[in-house]
């Protein structure tokens, strides 16, 4: 699959997000290793701490469908910046694929590529939380 077929998916299912308060849609998609992808959107709620991402939705719905290695993750959201991932997908992305790569894209179609290790340089683990 190439960067762009990902990114695609992700525009898609940007197209699913529930975002009535900020109303900034998300959507990602997510690559295993065996080729499967998994997409996810953001879902907002009144309730601003309960919202999920669209990386962690993505990862949920992976894992509980028994997928383990990830390979790249592609994130987008309209607008004229690049969609990163926020800190708290960053250590969930973390947790399952320490050498993710991540494409972050922009509503113009542009998008950039960085290694997970690049965007959290630094992240809890086992070995650091004992």
């Amino acid at each position: 699959m190439t960067d762009r077929e990902l990114i695609n998916i992700a525009v898609e299912a940007a197209g699913e997000a529930y975002a009535p308060y900020s109303g900034q849609k998300v959507g990602a998609a997510l690559e295993c290793a065996d080729g499967v992808v998994f997409t996810g959107c953001n879902v907002e709620n009144a309730s601003y701490g309960l919202t999920a991402c669209a990386e962690r939705t993505a990862v949920f719905k992976a894992v509980s469908e028994g997928r383990r290695a990830f390979l790249r993750l592609a994130v987008y959201m309209a607008g004229e910046e690049y969609c990163m991932p926020c800190g708290a997908c960053r250590q969930v992305l973390q947790e399952f694929a320490p050498e993710l790569e991540v494409l972050s894209a922009r509503g113009d179609g542009r998008y950039v590529s960085y290694a997970l290790r690049e965007l959290l340089p630094h992240p809890f683990t086992l070995k650091t939380g004992e």
